[in-house]
């Protein structure tokens, strides 16, 4: 069974005005989740650096993956993937999304505890009509790669509707995880952070990390489901 997690961090500013990205980290251990998609990972002006030093995540559980984009970046778009140290990445790609704002999604495939799994982290438009032109580009991005594996979508749709809009196109071939409402950190009354798999992932369990440093690291908490693939649950 794996553990997955999305996080929208805010680029480590916590709901009392201060940035520590310390604390973001302490959050990720308590969700001990073996992948984090993360989103607004990484600072929004100048160079855009990390908002999460790679120094903090050294002394983790976690390696980010290398998407390679901006030097001192963690990912594309403030979009970003982390994974136990143990995993091997087998594929990795930053994907263009339309837009009307600056969005993208990143995508990975990993080989973790004998299972092999494709992960994308997205953050999608505030916009409904952008954000259901960027939800089928990330469903056409995943149909078009080479291989067919249990694959799992992730990150802050910013939907605000339990089954329309964005929500409908991805329900039309997956699996919603029922994680719950994660905005605002302090009141939840939305449930803008997604998880998404495919049919042939069973979810055993899901829900949103609350926590007294959740509730001040983020104005969003962070969701989680632990999966099965198919392969599994047939031995």
């Amino acid at each position: 069974m794996l553990t997955v997690a999305s996080y929208n961090v805010r680029k480590a500013i916590g709901t009392d005005r201060r940035r520590d990205p310390a604390r973001v980290l302490e959050v990720l251990r308590e969700l001990d989740a073996d992948i984090v998609a993360l989103q607004e990972a990484d600072r929004r002006f100048g160079a855009r650096q990390a908002a999460l030093p790679p120094e903090l995540i050294a002394e983790s559980a976690y390696k980010p993956v290398a998407f390679g984009i901006r030097p001192g970046g963690l990912g594309w778009h403030g979009n970003a993937i982390l994974v136990r140290r143990q995993a091997e990445i087998l594929d990795c790609a930053a994907l263009h999304l339309p837009m009307l704002e600056p969005r993208g999604a990143v995508l990975a495939e990993i080989r973790l505890h004998g299972v092999e799994l494709r992960i994308v982290g997205m953050h999608l438009d505030l916009s409904g009509l952008w954000r259901r032109r960027q939800a089928r580009a990330v469903i056409a991005e995943v149909a078009a790669r080479r291989r067919t594996m249990p694959t799992v979508m992730m990150g802050d749709l910013n939907e605000w509707s339990l089954s329309g809009g964005c929500i409908r196109d991805f329900a039309s071939g997956y699996r919603l995880a029922p994680t719950g409402r994660s905005f605002h950190a302090r009141r939840p009354v939305a449930c803008l952070d997604r998880i998404i798999v495919s049919s042939d992932m069973e979810v055993i369990a899901a829900g949103v990390h609350r926590s007294p440093k959740a509730a001040t690291a983020s104005d969003h908490l962070p969701v989680w489901a632990k999966l099965l693939p198919e392969h599994a649950l047939a031995t």
